[in-house]
């Protein structure tokens, strides 16, 4: 029996598409005083496709800890088609949230008995895969699926050490 996409796993990351990035760093590290962020600059999927369709989307994201949970703040590098520029891109409020799962294959099986819409697919690394879907709620109710590629778990790791005690000092960090 297929599982649920809720029973893929827990929600792991809050993902914001801000209109001013910068903005967006500050509210997290001052305000909320989650942080250190860690800048990814320039992020493409490999074999990417939005809607079925190949793409040449590039992106940049911060990511920080809140407790357990990642908060992920995303910046469109350029205009390709995506949940980043179309219809999907939602800002200033909840864009996406994403489940880490352990097989995306499974993660596939659940999305089509809730006969929800596979928006972006892709490769992440050497082994990694992602998948962004639409399970009825439209924009702003996009979960990704995420089967980490070799490593990352480590970077989440060091990432989410980074927070603990953090002083506030360089909010935005390079990651690279």
């Amino acid at each position: 029996m297929t599982r649920k996409i809720h029973e893929l796993g827990p929600i792991g990351q809050l993902a914001y598409l801000p209109q001013d990035f910068d903005a967006a760093v500050k509210y997290w590290t001052e305000t909320m005083q989650v942080g250190p962020f860690y800048l990814m600059e320039n992020v493409a999927l490999g074999e990417a496709k939005y809607k079925g369709v190949p793409t040449d989307a590039v992106f940049s994201i911060a990511i920080a800890y809140w407790g357990d949970v990642q908060i992920e703040l995303i910046r469109p590098e350029n205009r390709a088609p995506s949940i980043y520029t179309g219809e999907y891109a939602v800002t200033d409020q909840l864009h996406h949230i994403c489940i880490f799962v352990d097989s995306i294959e499974e993660a596939r099986a659940a999305c089509a008995e809730a006969s929800a819409t596979i928006l972006v697919e892709g490769k992440v690394g050497a082994d990694g895969e992602v998948i962004y879907v639409d399970p009825g709620a439209g924009p702003g109710g996009v979960v990704e699926l995420l089967q980490n590629m070799t490593g990352a778990d480590a970077i989440f790791q060091m990432i989410k050490d980074a927070g603990k005690d953090w002083d506030g000092s360089e909010p935005l960090r390079i990651l690279g």
